[in-house]
């Protein structure tokens, strides 16, 4: 593949990076800016990441190729090095020291490419008590204050929200946003630099808006109380007769007024603005949902501005009319999957190929990077 910049391949057509193979925010990251154009070549390590999904269904591994390289040799080491003397970016996720006792740490690929930009992507950061230690996104969330904030009941545990708002909000998209300021001022400077992307900082930096509101007063710190957090009774979800659910975010007076009137809560609207009277809102508005299926009250709301939408799970949502008619999913090789995003007037980002299964490009990629030791390291891994 060629890396000449071209509107078809994204914004970051003629970027290259390099990344270390691994699991969760890293390879993420690494496919948005694939996604963007960017020519991704992860080096796979023989016997795989032990992640247990088949290569070929590994999403976060799309728009990418792979040469497998082992980091455990001399040889393997010298290959990398080789790749970061022609990369604008590196990704790795290991814990930290790990990347300097492979041979490619910072100081290393640094003396061999000065204007690279070496992002580091990690839970707890490279220094620190907990530097050291394993980490999942739920533990990274909990400590910085997140988690406890998320969920409906004051009284009950906090709701986990998936690996999204750590490992990709605070993680990934934190690290991309790092590596591409790093590649701008290596660009007008000449100097690259290390980009230390940890997920318990990202996550913490999410919540800037919150620690405003608890400082001003506006925010309890404690869940299932306020406006954002469940608390509300026009800002929520509630079951539906069929056991669905329809999500409410009713909050501005005129939105709600669309809302209450839609919904035919009657005289209980009145209680919006009386804290003391949530409860009685609350059953009033579960109740009025309990009468109706979600598809009845998704036919109801339909195009107002009540803010009201219906909760859909991941195989209903790409069918939905809004998001089929902007085609925010799509599907590539049979997969359905969410299509590159943001997006760009000028050079849209593309699914160029599917999952890079590991291996498969090195030929290709020892040519286009001129890095004839590539294939000498993938005969070797075979054998």
């Amino acid at each position: 593949m060629s890396t000449t910049r071209t509107a078809r391949n994204g914004p970051l057509a003629g970027i290259r990076v390099v990344e270390l193979a691994g699991i969760g925010p890293g390879p993420f990251a690494a496919m948005l800016l694939a996604d963007l154009g960017a020519d991704v070549v992860r080096v796979d390590r023989p016997g795989g990441a032990g992640l247990g999904i088949d290569p070929a269904r590994d999403l976060t591994n799309r728009n990418k190729r792979s040469v497998l390289v082992d980091l455990k040799s001399e040889a393997g080491v010298a290959t990398v090095l080789d790749l970061v003397d022609r990369a604008d970016i590196l990704v790795e996720g290991y814990r930290p020291g790990v990347a300097e006792r492979l041979g490619v740490g910072p100081e290393a690929c640094l003396a061999r490419n000065p204007r690279l930009v070496y992002g580091r992507m990690t839970g707890w950061g490279q220094e620190g008590p907990l530097a050291a230690t394993a980490g999942h996104d739920i533990g990274y969330i909990a400590l910085t204050g997140a988690l406890g904030m998320i969920g409906p009941d004051p009284e009950g545990p906090p709701t986990v929200p998936a690996n999204l708002v750590g490992d990709y909000a605070g993680g990934s998209l934190y690290l991309v946003v790092g590596v591409l300021a790093a590649l701008q001022h290596a660009r007008a400077h000449g100097e690259g630099q290390v980009v230390d992307a940890a997920i318990v900082d990202g996550t913490a930096h999410l919540t800037t808006m919150i620690h405003g509101m608890l400082a001003a007063g506006g925010w309890q710190d404690r869940r299932g109380v306020n406006l954002l957090d469940g608390g509300c009774p026009f800002y929520g979800v509630y079951e539906t007769s069929d056991g669905g659910h329809m999500a409410v975010g009713a909050l501005e007076q005129r939105f709600y007024a669309e809302f209450a009137r839609l919904l035919g809560l009657g005289e209980a609207q009145e209680a919006r603005g009386d804290l003391a009277r949530w409860p009685e809102l609350r059953a009033a508005v579960a109740e009025r949902f309990r009468s109706r299926t979600r598809e009845e009250w998704t036919a109801v709301f339909d195009g107002s501005d009540a803010c009201v939408a219906p909760v859909l799970s991941l195989r209903e949502a790409p069918d939905h009319p809004h998001l089929a008619a902007r085609a925010t999913f799509t599907e590539h090789d049979g997969l359905v999957q969410p299509a590159p995003a943001p997006r760009f007037s000028a050079t849209p980002g593309t699914i160029r190929r599917g999952p890079a299964l590991p291996g498969a490009d090195t030929a290709e990629v020892a040519d286009d990077w001129a890095v004839p030791a590539l294939k000498t390291q993938d005969q070797e891994s075979a054998q």
